[in-house]
């Protein structure tokens, strides 16, 4: 069995802190780390620099689109960064996982 999770940046604690109690509260996923980060990136033809936060979201895999869906709706960002990578761990956390959000419709 294996998990999805999910890189999302934001562009402040509040918002990573929000949006990550809106998908906790909607069992989109089962846990967030957040933390900040230092971001160097192209945007409108030149480099920026910007102090981020970022979000790493654990859910069952058959909530991909649904939590892309649902995330894209609700960022600040006009383009959101939502990198997903398929994890596997020890088969009680990914359990437990599956066991915390809810089913893919």
């Amino acid at each position: 069995m294996s998990f999805l999770t999910c890189y999302i940046t934001h562009p402040d604690e509040a918002t990573a802190r929000s949006i990550s109690e809106h998908l906790l509260r909607e069992r989109w996923i089962a846990c967030a780390n957040i933390f900040p980060v230092s971001s160097a990136y192209w945007w409108d033809g030149a480099i920026q620099h910007e102090s981020e936060w970022v979000s790493v979201v654990k859910t069952s895999i058959g909530l991909e689109k649904q939590l892309e869906a649902v995330v894209s709706e609700i960022h600040p960002y006009e383009t959101p960064c939502i990198m997903r990578f398929e994890a596997r761990a020890n088969e009680a956390y990914e359990k437990w996982i599956q066991d915390a959000v809810r089913q893919p419709d």
